[in-house]
């Protein structure tokens, strides 16, 4: 039943005599913020080629909306950060990967003041801002509400000036390159599909994962096109152990508009005091936890759906007009012309909004440095599972591991250099041809996007997550046993359909609510699934512990 899943382990065939080498010390495989601050790191050591799949910027750090998460103040401190994110994780969090991490925050934001970061202040200090799960107000904000496109023009710009950085955009990463065969297999680069010239083998000593974005997998979601779960697929066909891919975080307010793509309405709203109210204008949270709408996305997100249950409803409204709607335009440009391009004024009008995926907590399980379980490969940002997050990210941590940790893995990778065995065969990739009927790729894709979003979404249960395995292992024997030579719509699907079965898979797996993870067939949090749930492929098997 498995095997589609299983067999497959490159995208296309291909033969290395055949095709255009290229080499280089360091390989990063996205373009993110953890991908573009790896770079940096790593420049230090020797060259890095930097592969981007569409443009530098088209990325989900971007689209953050949110800010990044740092105590910076005297009237904050690292050990009440750390208690707001193990809370936030429910016991799944990595005390002491939380400790390292957050303990270092304050030196990164330093650091992005002096690239020139350009850091929302209010009379010369840092206007800090407040969001779901946290406590206090330590949220750093640039632009308002444009902090994601602001750090990636920041690092970009830093990253433009290292002379032994190269980027490629429009350069589709296909699979990771191991060799040799067997136990001592390590990771000697990529195979990948450059827009403009064609498929090409980039060898490295070390190569850094950072594309771990999936929202596309559901219909309804706040990441760019971009998303597609790639570099777990990827990681997953090279062997390499996954941990935690069950645990997707869905943002509770995107704004909805019928029709339309979702765009994210930052929690940063809700900081500022916004509410959420259900059809008939009553402010529901307060009804589902203490800290109302600043309760933890997870908690927001499952309120949000319970109500429209119960209301017969498609969305509620985020009510923002008690704000004021000039200090509202000011604090939220973007959310503001987002609004008014759909005729809704925040001053006067409720913002319609439902919940959408967001996050993936789960990736490539990495060590403190980034290291994964194949040697010559790290990950970090959204690809990898640091245990930071445990089983729900607190608010705007992302960013500030994805600093964190991709400093900590480009300088890893960088040190690594020096201790690189040399290549010990040709590589070559063949795909097996079974010949059956060729399914519609767009319709696979958007019937994929729906069956995840009622089956793998917010509440899930044991039937509808075997229903979605049985489907996915049907559409998958149809699907990866072709080759879609110069195709990245092909590739991508063929990627989703392999990730969205592991999320299917492990989620199936968990049987208990922690976090993000709620299965109304099992309502209750079970101390005996404290653990992190791992994956791997090897040898046609799946290894699940």
């Amino acid at each position: 039943m498995n095997r589609p899943y299983l067999t497959r382990r490159y995208l296309v065939s291909f033969a290395s005599q055949e095709l255009p080498h290229i080499f280089t010390d360091v390989l990063i495989i996205g373009a993110g913020a953890a991908g573009l601050r790896a770079a940096i790191e790593a420049s230090r050591y020797g060259k890095v080629i930097l592969l981007a799949k569409d443009s530098a910027t088209e990325a989900n750090t971007y689209y953050a909306q949110g800010g990044i998460a740092a105590v910076v103040t005297e009237g904050d401190c690292v050990e009440d950060h750390v208690a707001d994110t193990l809370d936030t994780g429910v016991g799944l969090c990595d005390e002491q990967v939380v400790r390292d991490c957050l303990g270092q925050a304050p030196a990164h934001m330093a650091e992005l003041q002096d690239w020139h970061m350009p850091f929302d202040t209010v009379d010369g200090k840092l206007r800090l801002g407040r969001e779901g799960g946290h406590h206090c107000s330590r949220i750093l904000h640039a632009d308002g509400d444009a902090t994601g496109k602001a750090l990636q023009e920041t690092l970009l710009e830093r990253v433009k000036r290292e002379p032994r950085i190269k980027i490629f955009e429009g350069c589709f990463s296909l699979d990771l390159l191991t060799d040799p065969a067997g136990d001592d297999a390590r990771c000697v680069g990529a195979l990948t599909h450059h827009a403009r010239f064609g498929m090409q083998m980039i060898h490295a000593k070390q190569t850094i994962l950072a594309a771990g974005g999936t929202g596309m997998l559901w219909r309804e979601t706040s990441n760019p096109r971009v998303a597609t779960g790639d570099g777990i697929a990827m990681a997953f066909r090279a062997g390499v152990t996954l941990a935690d891919l069950e645990l997707i975080q869905f943002h509770p307010t995107t704004l909805y508009v019928a029709g339309s793509t979702r765009s994210l309405i930052s929690e940063a709203v809700r900081g500022e005091g916004g509410y959420l109210l259900d059809r008939d204008g009553h402010r529901f949270m307060p009804d589902y936890h203490e800290m109302a709408e600043l309760a933890p996305r997870d908690i927001v997100s499952r309120a949000i759906l319970d109500t429209m249950g119960k209301t017969g409803a498609s969305k509620v409204f985020l009510d923002v007009r008690h704000l004021g709607g000039e200090a509202f335009a000011k604090r939220f440009p973007s959310i503001d012309r987002q609004c008014r391009a759909f005729d809704i004024d925040p001053s006067r009008d409720l913002i319609p909004v439902h919940p959408a995926a967001h996050y993936m907590i789960g990736g490539v399980q990495v060590d403190q440095n980034g290291l994964s379980s194949l040697p010559g490969l790290l990950a970090c940002g959204e690809a990898a599972s640091t245990g930071l997050h445990g089983a729900n990210r607190l608010a705007s941590n992302s960013l500030t591991e994805a600093l964190v940790f991709g400093r900590r893995a480009g300088q890893a990778a960088g040190k690594a250099l020096t201790d690189v065995p040399s290549p010990t065969s040709l590589l070559d990739g063949t795909v097996e041809h079974l010949g059956r009927t060729e399914l519609d790729v767009v319709d696979i894709r958007n019937a994929l996007r729906s069956l995840m979003w009622r089956n793998v979404g917010i509440v899930r249960d044991g039937q509808h997550l075997t229903e979605t395995l049985e489907i996915l292992t049907f559409w998958g024997k149809y699907v990866l046993d072709k080759e879609f030579f110069d195709d990245p719509a092909g590739w991508e699907i063929q990627n989703m359909l392999t990730t969205a079965w592991l999320i299917a898979e492990l989620a199936l797996r968990r049987t208990e609510t922690r976090g993000v993870h709620y299965r109304r067939d099992f309502p209750e949090t079970d101390p005996a699934w404290a653990h992190h749930q791992t994956v791997r492929r090897t040898d046609s098997l799946l290894v699940v512990e």
